[in-house]
This record gives structure tokens, sequence and C-alpha cells, in this order.
């Protein structure tokens, strides 16, 4: 049986600071938001999807979408105003209400919350509150018990019907829908929570959540490296761009196969890790480079970086041209280069642009390419 997420994206995040609502600000290269929708996203259990936002921001979720298919709800001033807007849409049985603040969320939460679900009209993911309590007023501090208190986490699973009942005799907002839920009267059970699927708040949980993304530690160093690589285009029977052969009535000059695309990335690894360009490992002037596959260089770039430490997260790339199209080709070298750098494909974007027919690009001469690596360093 399938079920509904909903995902609360109508905050306005100021406690993070940024100037950008929290779900919006970049992660790891990615939108905060764009982890819970590919979570989501990926489930096959999950039978539909709704964002609540806030007014004027759809355009901004669709940019986090990758793909996916959302019904997008405008949110209302408060949560619960928000959540209610979304369960209008729902279409089936069972729902689960998540945090967009929370992006770590992982299979196993979701589906001990849909196991609880079997025999409980509400489950909320829980973990036990681990350090000393105390209240704090005109009369001083008093120390409280912590027994039996949890810090509960989302999704917040539901049953639809029972949820909607709940917001039916809601006449106030509460902080999540566990308060609504027992404000109503229906008991929620609670499971087994993840202290990696915490909820990003301030400026420093967004340093945390990298770490946790790139399964580093505090000692771990992001940087980056660019990389920019130029070939002349001359008639030919196609070129290579980013791992992939295009059909095509040109071809790139060089040493190499000319790949421009895979020279950037492999320049911007290198800067990345400090060693050096592509020339001081591959010399054009060494003849056993000639038309060598350029998938070799940056396979070589990848083993060093390891070996100084460093190991790419995320690589963007913009190819710039008026021939040949890249849009068909996007998807494959996408799934090409991550490949060779050994990535998730969700950490590597492949874009294109032209120069309005100015400059050598514009005139059909050459083809020029360039990267953005993100790696950590250990």
């Amino acid at each position: 049986m399938g079920y509904s997420a909903c995902i609360v994206a109508a905050g306005r995040g100021t406690r993070a600071g940024g100037g950008t609502p929290k779900q919006f600000r970049n992660l790891a290269g990615r939108p905060v938001l764009s982890y819970s929708i590919d979570r989501f996203a990926q489930d096959p259990a999950c039978a539909q999807l709704i964002i609540a936002h806030a007014p004027g921001q759809a355009d901004r979720v669709r940019a986090c979408l990758n793909g996916a298919e959302a019904v997008l709800v405008e949110g209302g001033e408060t949560r619960t105003q928000s959540v209610r807007n979304a369960l209008a849409h729902v279409a089936h049985d069972q729902v689960l209400i998540h945090d967009a603040a929370r992006p770590l969320v992982t299979d196993a939460i979701i589906a001990r919350l849909r196991a609880a679900l079997d025999s409980a009209s509400g489950a909320a993911p829980a973990l036990p509150v681990a350090d000393a309590l105390a209240r704090s007023d005109d009369a001083g501090v008093m120390p409280v018990s912590r027994d039996g208190l949890y810090r509960l986490q989302t999704p917040q699973a539901f049953q639809t019907q029972r949820l909607r009942e709940a917001f039916q005799s809601a006449s106030t907002d509460y902080p999540d829908e566990v308060s609504l839920a027992r404000a109503s009267g229906f008991e929620v059970v609670l499971t087994e929570g993840e202290e990696s699927n915490f909820k990003v708040t301030y400026a420093d949980d967004f340093e945390r959540a990298e770490q946790a993304l790139a399964g580093g530690t505090p000692s771990t160093l992001t940087v980056t490296g660019m990389g920019y690589d130029v070939h002349r285009m001359a008639p030919g029977d196609g070129v290579h761009l980013c791992g992939v052969f295009i059909d095509c009535p040109y071809r790139l000059i060089g040493h190499s196969d000319a790949d421009a695309g895979l020279h950037a990335i492999t320049d911007a690894l290198l800067g990345a890790a400090g060693l050096g360009d592509i020339g001081d490992h591959f010399p054009p002037s060494d003849d056993q480079w000639k038309g060598a596959d350029s998938a070799m260089f940056l396979a070589h770039a990848v083993k060093i970086a390891a070996e100084a430490g460093a190991r790419a997260v995320h690589v963007d790339v913009t190819l710039i041209c008026e021939r040949p199209k890249i849009g068909p080709h996007k998807a494959a070298m996408k799934s090409r280069v991550a490949e060779i750098l050994d990535l998730d494909p969700r950490r590597v974007n492949i874009k294109a642009t032209t120069t309005e027919k100015l400059g050598f690009t514009g005139r059909g001469e050459g083809l020029a390419a360039e990267a953005i690596v993100t790696a950590v360093l250990s």
C-alpha cells in the first residue's frame, strides 16, 4: 500500500542566517530541500509527494525537484496552516509529514514509521533526552527530571483520515502534528529516531550536515578546485565530451581525444587536491597520450587525489559552445562522469550555454568547458 508524503517548506528559516530561507540554501552543492525530495521520490512505496511552500516560492521548489513529480501547495503563516493546506491534497490512506529542514532522513526511519501504522493511528521518530535538564525563572534554576522525555523528529506518520479529523477539531496552531493528535485525543506511538536526522536550524548546522553527507568528521576540510579547457573545432565525424561520444559533422583538435569537459574536471580535481594541472601529469609533448581516452586522465587524478587525502563530493560542469547540441546528451554525460569519479549521479551537474554568437565559440571555431569540483580533505 502506497503512502503520501508532505514536505513542509514554507518557513522563513531566519535562525540559520544567510538571508535565504534555509530550505533553499546550498548544502554540499544542492538546496537543503532537494535531499528530502529525493529520499521520498526514490521510495517505491511513496505514491504521492506534496510540498507546501511560502507564497512566491513555487519556482524555487521546482528547481529542487530534479525530475521528481510533486504537487505544489501554497502554505500558510504557521506550520499548522501549511500542513492543513497540504492535507487537502492527500490521496492515500497513510501520510508522512516531514520538515524540509531535515535533509538526512533515512529509509530505515520511514520503514519503522510505516510498520508502526499497521497497529497505530500515528507514529513519530524520537530520541530519549540524554542531557540534564533545568528550568530557569525568577525563582532560580530548578532541575527537571529527564525520565520519559524524548526529542521528537519528523517524518510524523498518520492514518490520513484520523489526522483530517484532528485538523477539523483544531482551534489553534500546534508546533507539530503529534501535539495536534494528542490534543484531539488519539494516541501516537514513538519509533526509533536517529541522531543524523537532525533539523538544520542554526548556521553551524550546515557544517554538521555537510560533514555527515561527506562521511567526514570535524577534522574534514572542504575545498574547491576550478578547471578550464578549450579545443579548436574542425570538420569530422564526432566529438568526445564528458566521456560521451556525440555523432556530428565536427571533431575537436587535441593531442588526446580532446574531451574538453573531462579535461576541465581533471584540472579542477587536481586543483582541489593541490596537485598542479593536467599538463604536469600528461604533457602534450609525450606521444604516449596521443589520441588517449581522457577518462584515463580523470581516473588517474582521482587516484592521486585520494593518495593526497582528497575525495570529490560534487562536480559542476559548464560546456560553452554553439554546436553540437548538448541537451540530448546531458544524462549520459552525468552518468559517465559519476562513474569515473565514483560519485552518486546526483552529485554531478552538467550545464550548457552559448555566447550568443560572440567570440571563438560563437563563430563555431572551438568549444570551451569550465568545471568546479568540491572535495573533502582528510
